[in-house]
């Protein structure tokens, strides 16, 4: 093992991920860098690397929070810092766990020393350790949404703050935030993504001469890691100075009216939620500017802060890539880059821009004269490219057969994939009882957030006092102790922490019904749209997703558990249909799947949602095994729903039956729409179906009971 890191200088390609950390190090107002790509792009060595080349920081001698001698913090919990005396240190590089919890982010009050003894014993957290730093948080798609947002609201505001009942502490706490994330394991919100400053997109280059460089350095830093790096010390003693330079000519860099205006016309153009872009892309240009070394902010810089700054802020829904047209971006720049714009009414009813405009391409400035950090060029041509595919060119081809016939093709053909009609807001299905999982906003469960509901005994370090049940346990036993005076005589036996009772996330498992019984095309649009709109809604309540789909022979496990809700809806698009239907084959497959989850996430409840119409072919006894599959996740109280595809004038009622000996309930398509009915489907075994219909005579014979005393 050793100490010394992979030089940044030895980074091979990748010039916007190495510009957008380095215009943070030049200005952290830009408000961090979020880096999406591929595994294996060497995201966490260049992160781990830009530490390295900050400058080091003078810190008051004794102090946990890194308070500068020149300025310290007026609210330190170390200070007041009357005389202080300083010494120097590299910046902090501090890395996130994924698992963290809040109190190893914010810091932790020792809440039985606070009552007991009156003084605040505070032990700071990581937030405290990185001020002045880098905060490197991996896979921040994967952290809570609460975590993310404490990280977030701490970096936009530069301080943390710690309440525990009635105990308040804080502290300054200004980083350099970058987070690193892999899109095919799930997406951040796009409240979330907005908080980050600019984002980069990267993969692997698919050069051989660039690749075997890269594989050649690597080499040579694992065999002599100090070798290794003394080979790129002066190039990174250079780009070190040059941040120090572009720091200190910050202040002087000026934003003209005419870069502004191009600024704010470009954030309009691309119908950007909010005004953060505007600031965020302004504070990018100046940062750019200094970095080139002028004192005057130009379109070059304007064009590149958008490609940083805007690419993620125009994400709306779970299923929309991340990407800029570019043609638009030159449009909109060339249309305000005259300092005397005669005419300001253009940016009102006139063209917008849109991607069906007329006018000429202005083929506006592509950075070709810009300083070396520029060179990067583009990064949206492959969402472009996935945005203009047309998927959906098939919907024109109505069938022109009677409906009965195209219901039921010949179950050997297989059919091209169908699009997904346009999704919708679903039912909201919940898992019974009281689970112990991740936060999320599905089915009932004990959360560090949410409502209190009770008391109990402490389970580890105590972090929220239950303060009316810690009295009323300790109320009992003061003569008895001695109490002589107005404080209470507290012993670690009375304090008791709060129960509270949220929602969390679960995992939605999807059985899809892919054969030839679902295949005609108008029914399997109408079935895509409604697994498309449950997708959306897992996203929207922080599930994980897997889907399994049966047609043919067997089953296919599509995806994975995963939290990646778009590559859920990429696998629904291309799911092609036909043949016979297996669907004791997708209902064992579905057990499997679900035995293994729960010994790798035994607190993540799940939900199985199966998609068919009832039926089972593949033999004379598929429909008795495909019922006896399902009888296995009723003796498991496993929650789950089936959405009934069946059609058509006469109507079996198979999947109804289904859901009966899954234990579960039954809805239509119709019926899945959440403005349909009002009411929620049950998923629950017949064991809690009984237990309810106790409950609710019980209920009614206390009902009676108050009227014959009224």
């Amino acid at each position: 093992m050793t100490d010394v890191r992979y030089p940044f200088t030895a980074i091979v390609g990748m010039a916007d991920l190495r510009l957008g950390l380095l215009l943070n190090a030049v200005s952290p107002a830009v408000g961090g860098v979020l880096v999406r790509g591929e595994k294996g792009t060497a995201k966490s060595t260049m992160v781990r690397a830009l530490a390295g080349l900050l400058p080091s920081i003078a810190t008051v001698d004794g102090c946990r929070f890194a308070c500068d001698p020149a300025a310290p913090d007026p609210q330190c919990p170390d200070g007041p810092h009357t005389d202080p005396s300083g010494s120097q240190h590299p910046s902090q590089l501090v890395e996130l766990p994924v698992g963290v919890a809040e109190d190893r982010i914010v810091g932790s009050l020792d809440l039985e020393r606070a009552l007991a003894e009156g003084v605040k014993a505070y032990e700071p957290g990581l937030l405290a350790k990185a001020h002045r730093g880098v905060l490197y948080i991996d896979e921040v798609n994967l952290l809570q949404d609460h975590v993310v947002d404490l990280l977030l609201d701490a970096a936009a505001m530069g301080r943390s703050y710690v309440e525990r009942e009635g105990v308040s502490v804080r502290h300054a706490a200004r980083f350099l935030l970058v987070g690193t994330m892999n899109p095919e394991e799930g997406e951040l919100r796009p409240q979330l993504l907005d908080r980050f400053g600019l984002t980069v997109e990267i993969a692997a280059t698919r050069d051989p001469a660039e690749r075997a460089e890269v594989v050649r350095r690597r080499l040579g830093y694992d065999a002599d890691p100090a070798g290794f790096a003394a080979r790129f010390a002066a190039e990174e003693r250079e780009l070190a100075e040059h941040i120090t330079a572009a720091r200190e000519l910050l202040p002087k860099v000026e934003l003209p009216d005419v870069a502004l205006r191009q600024i704010t016309a470009v954030c309009a153009a691309f119908e950007v939620d909010g005004l953060r872009a505007d600031i965020v892309m302004a504070r990018t240009a100046v940062a750019l500017a200094a970095w080139a070394g002028r004192t005057e902010v130009l379109e070059e810089d304007v064009r590149k802060a958008a490609q940083l700054a805007l690419p993620h802020r125009r994400r709306r829904n779970p299923f929309d890539a991340p990407g800029l047209d570019e043609e638009q971006l030159d449009r909109t720049l060339e249309e305000h880059a005259q300092p005397d714009d005669p005419e300001p009414e253009g940016d009102g009813p006139g063209p917008d821009g849109g991607p069906d405009g007329d006018g000429p391409d202005g083929g506006g400035p592509d950075g070709g004269g810009a300083p070396e950090p520029f060179d990067g060029g583009p990064e949206a041509s492959a969402s472009d490219t996935a945005a203009d595919t047309p998927s959906d060119a098939s919907d024109a081809e109505a069938p022109a057969q009677p409906p009965v016939p195209a219901q039921h093709p010949s179950p050997s053909r297989e059919s091209a994939p169908v699009a997904a009609g346009d999704p919708y807001r679903t039912r909201l299905f919940t898992v019974r009882g009281t689970g112990h999982g991740a936060q999320g906003r599905r089915s009932p469960a004990e959360t560090s957030g949410g409502h209190t509901i009770r008391a109990r005994r402490p389970q580890g370090t105590l972090s929220r006092l239950h303060l009316t049940a810690t009295l009323q346990a300790a109320a009992p036993h003061q003569v008895a102790r001695g109490r002589d005076g107005r404080a209470l005589v507290l012993h670690k036996d009375d304090f008791r922490e709060q129960v509270r009772q949220g929602r969390e996330s679960n995992l939605v498992l999807f059985v899809v019904d892919a054969s030839g019984s679902m295949a005609a095309r108008q029914r399997m649009t109408a079935v895509k749209g409604a697994v498309l709109s449950l997708l959306m809604d897992a996203y929207q309540r922080r599930d994980k997703i897997g889907m399994i789909t049966f047609r043919g022979t067997g089953a296919e496990l599509a995806l994975p558990p995963t939290s990646s809700v778009e590559v859920g809806a990429a696998r629904l698009e291309s799911l092609p249909t036909g043949g016979r239907t297996p669907l004791a084959a997708g209902l064992l497959r579905a057990h499997e799947v679900l035995r293994v989850e729960r010994l790798r996430d035994p607190n993540r409840r799940p939900l199985l949602v199966v998609v068919t119409d009832g039926r089972a072919t593949g033999g004379r006894d598929a429909l008795t095994r495909s019922h006896r599959a399902a009888a296995l996740f009723a003796a498991q109280g496993t929650a789950s729903v089936v959405l009934d595809c069946e059609s058509g004038p006469v109507r079996l009622g198979l999947a109804r039956t289904l859901a009966r000996l899954l234990g579960g309930g039954a809805v239509s398509l119709d019926e899945l729409r959440a403005e349909g009915v009002a009411s929620l489907v049950r998923e629950n075994c017949s064991e809690n179906r009984s237990t309810s219909r106790s409950v609710n005579r019980s209920e009614n014979r206390a009902t009676t009971a108050m009227r014959k005393a009224a």
